[in-house]
């Protein structure tokens, strides 16, 4: 197995299908949140999925790609 193998490999792990976003909980502004629960506006995620929160986040796990960015973020923040 040759490098690019493995980074295809590693990449396409990471990657996220369209419907894997309806198995995670996603991060947004909670302002957002709030606005939606009154309106039915959808919301945009940190990773960029653009939804409506109907469902309780804490029965799902937490997608990588949210808190990937929430960690840059905060890094960035301190800095």
């Amino acid at each position: 197995m040759n490098t690019t193998d493995v980074n295809q490999k590693t990449e396409s792990e990471i990657l996220i299908d369209e419907g894997d976003h309806d198995r995670f909980s996603h991060y947004a502004r909670k302002a957002d949140i709030v606005e939606s629960a009154v309106t039915g506006k959808p919301v945009v995620a940190l990773c960029g999925k653009v939804w409506v929160p109907d469902r309780n986040p804490d029965n799902f796990p937490l997608c990588p790609r949210c808190k990937d960015l929430y960690e840059q973020k905060k890094t960035q923040e301190k800095n």
